[in-house]
């Protein structure tokens, strides 16, 4: 194995309310920033296939300068390097912008052989960059993956649906991405963390990587929010107190609400 690189994204944490900016209905990213915790699996994923076949670990991600924080956890996990696209004009990129960008600076990255990404990002959920990116370098895409073994220049992996369990396989070159359940990842030591700080992290504009600024961003992105409407405030339960009939209440309540 030469080159894994594992794909993440700075979010606000799932534990924060979040909110989107009065002036362009884009997603607030100042509230708590994080790595998404799928990114995290991700990140696993990939030191776990390293230390059985050898090779490096690199990590791409695109965002603000912020996002470096994000960057700095992989690596304290154990990555060896990172990439970090970051453009103001990429404000506002839409799944299908942003997946050619990270696809552009894929191209860049030498001696790839595995692609590694969360199936999807908790701030968004769309669920299909890592497919789009595989579109776009015309290589072989393997998706929501419960497990992941690389053997030699194939991959297998199990993927679980609403349908069941199916084994699916691939040659190298290819893209992944991975659900909760591919495992646990660790937790940075103390001297990874310490490493993470000297570790190379490679800051590269669009326009190094051949993107030209008038594909990308939210003036440009083939969807649009033109208003959004507050979540309203919960309101309070109803109790139902157990008189001897406490079960034909839960059910009527039940009925009414058309849940069963």
């Amino acid at each position: 194995m030469t080159n894994i690189v594992v794909l993440i994204k700075q979010v606000p944490d799932s534990g924060s309310e979040r909110k989107l900016n009065d002036s362009d209905f884009t997603l607030d990213r100042e509230i708590d920033p994080v790595i998404d915790e799928i990114n995290e699996k991700a990140v696993e994923a990939a030191l776990q296939i390293k230390e059985a076949n050898g090779g490096e670990v690199t990590v791409l991600s695109a965002g603000p300068d912020k996002a470096t924080e994000a960057i700095r956890k992989a690596l304290s996990m154990g990555a060896d390097k990172a990439i970090h696209i970051q453009d103001d004009a990429l404000h506002g990129s839409d799944a299908v912008q942003t997946s050619y960008v990270l696809a552009r600076a894929l191209g860049t990255v030498e001696g790839v052989e595995l692609v590694i990404a969360g199936n999807q990002a908790t701030d968004g959920g769309v669920g299909a960059v890592p497919a789009m990116i595989a579109e776009y370098l015309e290589l072989p895409h393997l998706t929501s993956l419960r497990s992941l073994t690389v053997d030699g220049e194939n991959l297998k992996g199990e993927r679980e649906t609403d349908e069941g369990i199916f084994t699916v396989e691939g040659a190298l070159p290819a893209i992944v991405s991975v659900n909760e359940k591919i495992n646990e990842p660790r937790f940075p030591s103390f001297k990874g963390i310490m490493a993470a700080k000297k570790k190379e992290i490679a800051v590269v504009s669009l326009g190094e990587i051949d993107v030209e600024a008038g594909d990308v961003g939210l003036a440009n992105a083939a969807t649009a929010v033109t208003s959004v409407t507050p979540k309203p405030a919960k309101e309070a339960g109803e109790r139902v107190t157990d008189e001897g009939d406490g079960g034909t209440k839960v059910a009527e309540f039940l009925v009414a609400q058309k849940i069963i």
